[in-house]
């Protein structure tokens, strides 16, 4: 292992939010995304050998926050020498959830988005681990950003692609109120905080949708409703187990320039409890990384 990245999902799993189900059996060890070297193969792998250097996910088994992991061959993928181990750790859960999220909600990477036409997006704690990879991969489809996020994060967000930015601590911003008026066809809502669907409604366009990164009981009830009367207007729950064509997609986009992974802070394997503290108060800028190898 060279690098790992600290998710929401790693200390909602220290919460016991999933369980009796996961963690399967203890002791556990957190940390789904993987960037390393390869070691050793099992039989039948003919994809990797020793010295290939990769990013891979592993969950629900975990295991990042160690010197060695095991990840299944199919959802690892090969990292370019262009893309750093610090990167590459960044992307197998919060960039395939933004990509996810923005497919679901029918929001695609090319100029059209598969529409025909530009799209009106929202994203919500666009500052944050997921949600500074779902403004940039907006933009990269051609499509009209707006977000919103704390407001020393204000011009990041804006650099990343976001047209519109708004603090979310502002009126405006806590009404997700377009500062041009516009109603989104689509929004990725990135933050912890729940937000009613009363403060959705009103702010989407006819047919908008909502995808919900992080659904807690109320959003998966509302979605069963709208299911239920056929409501054009939706929240979706995403519920993502990303796939190998899904990493080598963006580690080739990160290759290339065009997606950026914000680092907020990096951490020694020694010092792992700090990055855990950082990412759980909910005010990291990008990702917080934990390094096998980094400076004490």
């Amino acid at each position: 292992m060279e690098a790992t990245s600290i998710n929401r999902v790693d200390w909602r799993f220290q919460k016991g939010v999933a369980r009796p189900v996961m963690p399967r059996k203890f002791p556990f060890i957190s940390g789904f995304d993987l960037a390393g070297e390869v070691v050793e193969v099992g039989a039948g792998v003919s994809d990797f050998k020793p010295g290939d250097k990769v990013i891979a996910i592993n969950f629900p088994g975990g295991g990042g926050l160690a010197e060695y992991a095991v990840a299944k061959a199919s959802v690892t993928a090969a990292r370019p020498p262009e893309v750093s181990a610090a990167q590459g750790a960044c992307l197998p859960v919060a960039a395939v959830a933004a990509l996810r999220a923005l497919q679901r909600a029918g929001v695609g990477l090319d100029p059209d988005g598969g529409t025909g036409r530009r799209m009106n997006v929202l994203v919500t704690a666009a500052s944050g681990g997921v949600g500074h990879f779902a403004v940039q991969l907006a933009r990269l489809g051609g499509h009209n950003v707006t977000a919103t996020c704390g407001a020393r994060n204000l011009g990041l967000v804006r650099e990343l692609g976001a047209d519109e930015a708004m603090d979310y601590g502002t009126p405006e911003g806590a009404a997700l109120r377009s500062p041009s008026g516009r109603r989104y066809d689509a929004v990725v809502h990135c933050a912890a905080a729940a937000v009613p669907w009363s403060v959705f409604r009103p702010a989407l366009a006819a047919a908008g949708t909502v995808v919900d990164i992080t659904p807690g009981f109320a959003a998966g009830a509302t979605a069963v409703l709208q299911m239920l009367t056929f409501s054009k207007k939706r929240l979706v729950p995403l519920l993502v187990t990303p796939r190998k064509d899904e990493m080598e997609l963006l580690l080739g986009m990160v290759k290339q320039g065009r997606l950026a992974a914000v680092i907020d802070s990096r951490y020694p394997l020694s010092r792992a409890q700090e990055g855990w503290a950082k990412s759980m108060s909910g005010h990291a800028t990008g990702k917080v990384v934990v390094e096998m190898g980094g400076p004490e």
